[in-house]
């Protein structure tokens, strides 16, 4: 499979750059063709251009300025994101790929008539998420309702392909984690990517 890697996190020296080191090695080894794409690294810009908004819910959305990103994401087979969880939310510079990049014509097709969208991404056979929260799961789901967790598997994954297969896996407690618990979730994440 063709299958692009999105990672956000500002610090190479993160667990969480870690985490994507560990996917995109396990990929690789496994034979897939990976799109390692480091958002921080490439210096994406996540502000939504003013021509991007006043276009945006037309036929004729300007995608111009992130026109190599939206490419590579209609040319792959599968998606896996590695970022962690801010205040129960992805980082900036991930919401504003999601947003300049999951745009009409690309992740969906928008009807006027009767408002309507149309999921677009349909080469997109698998979706995955490896993230991290620094409050326990109870906290993430049971006090805030996990709305990052929402985001991904009920707003973006259902503009994949019907049959999209799909995996949440995440590492809570981030804020008391200890060498045992980051490396168990480790080898856990690299079991589950292997088996792709």
């Amino acid at each position: 499979m063709r299958i692009q890697v999105v990672h956000c996190h500002p610090l190479v020296t993160s667990y969480n750059h870690a985490l994507y080191q560990a996917i995109v090695e396990t990929l690789r080894k496994n034979g897939h063709d990976v799109v390692a794409t480091d958002l921080y690294r490439e210096g994406f810009h996540p502000a939504m251009t003013e021509r991007e908004r006043e276009t945006y819910m037309q036929e004729t959305y300007d995608r111009s300025a992130v026109a190599g990103y939206t490419e590579t994401l209609k040319s792959v087979d599968g998606l896996i994101l590695c970022f962690p969880h801010w205040w129960f939310s992805m980082p900036a510079v991930l919401k504003g790929w999601v947003d300049r990049v999951w745009g009409p014509g690309i992740a969906f097709d928008y009807d006027p008539k009767d408002n309507h969208l149309e999921p677009a991404l349909r080469n997109i056979k698998l979706f995955g998420v490896v993230t991290s929260y620094g409050s326990p799961w109870w906290i993430v789901n049971l006090f805030a309702g996990n709305a990052g967790k929402n985001v991904l598997m009920r707003g973006m994954k259902p503009l994949c392909a019907k049959d999209v297969r799909s995996f949440y896996l995440a590492h809570y407690d981030m804020d008391h984690s200890t060498p045992q618990s980051r490396a168990a979730f480790l080898e856990k994440v690299k079991g589950r990517v292997a088996r792709l």
